[in-house]
């Protein structure tokens, strides 16, 4: 999924949520393997964690009812 896709145009403008320290990054600043994102808002990237889990949940809801 491209940052477009996410409604995303300026990517310096992106906000993303470190999991190794706890916080909301403006534009990508760590390593990638320690950030979730990007995210349009701050707000979204402080809900982070909360996000993977609803997609999570949607995806394994998903692939239940094809099987």
């Amino acid at each position: 999924m491209s940052k477009k896709d996410w409604g995303i145009d300026d990517p310096q403008e992106t906000y993303w949520f470190n999991t190794h320290t706890g916080q909301v990054e403006v534009g990508p600043q760590s390593l990638a393997v320690d950030r979730l994102g990007p995210f349009a808002t701050r707000e979204e990237a402080e809900r982070a964690n909360e996000i993977v889990a609803e997609r999570a949940k949607a995806w394994a809801d998903e692939d239940a009812a094809e099987d």
